[in-house]
């Protein structure tokens, strides 16, 4: 009898452990992850806007109805992305993540100077070369040194309510997320 226990909690465990990475391994291995999905939406430095009926809202948990989301695809290796916007919306956020989804940096309007958005993404060899030579436009912004070359950012907009629609989408249509060379 004593064996039979045994045998069925060392099987319980096992098939624990074995579900447990199958878990951790889904995002890595699913070939229709964020990345392919933008992929589908536009190129690389396209900001696509999507809202809860996009096939991406399910995946990034962007389904809130108060809350409007555009995302861009990029490669550091054309140059560095400035994303910037001068608009104020009562709440935004903006998120770096690497070509599997794990969150690299993340920042909102709390954090940055005067609640603008104004941020750069780049490669610690970038900034280097971007220190020689700093460049004006940049002053204000918040420098994301990242070890990967291609990611994706998230920008998501607050709308207390409907009144503030239009003002959330010109601020997240007006973002440019081009590869600037330095």
């Amino acid at each position: 009898m004593f064996r039979l226990v045994h045998a069925v909690i060392l099987g319980l465990i096992g098939a624990g452990v074995v579900h447990i990475v199958v878990l951790f391994l889904m995002p890595e291995m699913s070939p229709r992850d964020a990345w392919s999905r933008l992929a589908e939406d536009g190129g690389l430095y396209a900001m696509t806007p999507y809202h809860s009926d996009s096939s991406l809202a399910g995946q990034s948990g962007v389904a809130d109805p108060y809350f409007q989301a555009a995302a861009c695809r990029f490669d550091l290796t054309d140059g560095i992305i400035h994303l910037a916007q001068d608009r104020a919306v009562p709440f935004w956020s903006a998120s770096v993540y690497d070509r599997q989804g794990h969150n690299i940096y993340s920042l909102n309007d709390r954090t940055a100077q005067n609640g603008l958005l104004d941020l750069v993404v780049l490669t610690p060899g970038q900034m280097v070369d971007l220190r020689k030579s700093p460049l004006q436009e940049m002053e204000q912004s918040i420098f994301v040194e990242t070890p990967i070359t291609e990611g994706i950012i998230v920008v998501r907009g607050f709308q207390p309510d409907e009144s503030w629609n239009r003002q959330v989408s010109e601020f997240l249509g007006g973002l440019d997320c081009a590869a600037e060379p330095i």
